[in-house]
């Protein structure tokens, strides 16, 4: 097939288009996919449940990393399962800033310090069901059956439960490192679940959504792609309901919620996650710095520069957002 420049020579062999036939100056134009009724209620009611959840940290094993202690650490979920997560020390005294930092569909083997400043503090969360460290714990491991979980009941639908999850992850990262405001940091699946969780908590000052999932399901639905939105997609195509049952857990929907600063990675070129659903998370935020990559899940020439322009841009990015933050209240 006919492929725009530069990606006809950059992925001469791709089956599909993933521009989607979108340019930038139409991306920069796809509207977030309006909020249902009930939607702010049902995420507030869920954020009230999480908070009479103790997360009841413990820690199973240390070891020092590049000067950091990192330990595996076992807490709640929002339903009481108990899930392990790697918790990261500040390289250097006490910590002012703390970061949760989420992962993509393929879960984590390792944690990732190049967007973690000195002075932070960290919290790896892994999704329950997904690799290494929650392997099937809470949620079924293969992506086509984990996306679709619980899918028939609001209140237990995996994405929604992953996103939940987070707050719970804050709450165990807070308990270890003291009062220190919450950054979030999260890509693909990551991103996407973080923009669903990160407006009703009020202990985060700002965020990065890295090619982010999850967003505007009304382009999402309409094509192809080779990530977890094709398994859901094919679905809506068999049970056209499950469409509805989707609007509370569309991140484009949710993220207008939030009022703190938030930078969104987003890429022209994904056939993982459709660039249009990123964009349609961008568009939705109050306070937005945009990042516009050449392509996502894929990597290109000058992939490696453009990866540590945005890892910079993410840095400062937390900085400002650190410096304009008021002092933490110890709201939870």
């Amino acid at each position: 097939m006919l492929l725009p420049a530069p990606y006809d020579t950059w992925f001469p062999d791709a089956a599909f288009d993933g521009t989607y036939r979108f340019d930038e100056s139409a991306l920069r134009r796809v509207a977030p996919v309006a909020a249902p009724p009930g939607l702010a209620d049902a995420w507030r009611r869920w954020r009230a449940q999480a908070r009479r959840v103790d997360a009841a940290p413990r820690t199973l094993s240390s070891e020092a990393i590049d000067g950091r202690t990192v330990s595996i650490v076992e807490h709640a979920g929002v339903d009481g399962i108990r899930l392990r997560s790697w918790v990261v020390g500040p390289a250097s005294g006490p910590a002012r800033v703390g970061i949760v930092h989420s992962h993509g569909y393929g879960g984590r083997d390792a944690i990732d310090l190049d967007r973690l400043p000195d002075d932070a503090a960290a919290i790896f969360p892994v999704a329950r069901g997904l690799p290494t460290l929650n392997t099937a714990v809470g949620a079924p491991e293969p992506v086509e059956e984990h996306v679709l979980a619980g899918l028939d009941d609001p209140a237990a639908y995996v994405l929604g439960l992953c996103a939940r999850d987070l707050w719970l992850a804050a709450d165990a990262l807070l308990t270890l490192t003291g009062d220190v405001p919450l950054y979030y940091v999260g890509e693909s699946f990551g991103g996407g679940i973080g923009a669903l969780a990160l407006p009703w908590d009020d202990r985060y000052i700002g965020a990065t959504f890295i090619v982010p999932s999850f967003g505007q399901y009304d382009e999402r639905l309409a094509v192809p792609c080779l990530g977890s939105g094709e398994v859901v997609r094919e679905h809506v195509a068999a049970h056209p309901e499950a469409r509805e049952r989707l609007r509370l857990f569309d991140a484009s929907s949710t993220l207008g919620f939030t009022e703190v600063p938030v930078r969104v990675e987003a890429a022209l070129w994904d056939q993982y996650v459709p660039p249009p659903g990123q964009f349609g998370i961008a568009n939705a935020a109050r306070d937005l710095e945009l990042a516009v990559l050449p392509a996502g899940h894929a990597e290109y020439p000058g992939w490696d520069a453009v990866t540590a322009d945005a890892v910079r841009g993410g840095r400062a990015h937390l900085a400002r957002a650190l410096r304009s933050a008021s002092p933490p209240a110890g709201r939870r």
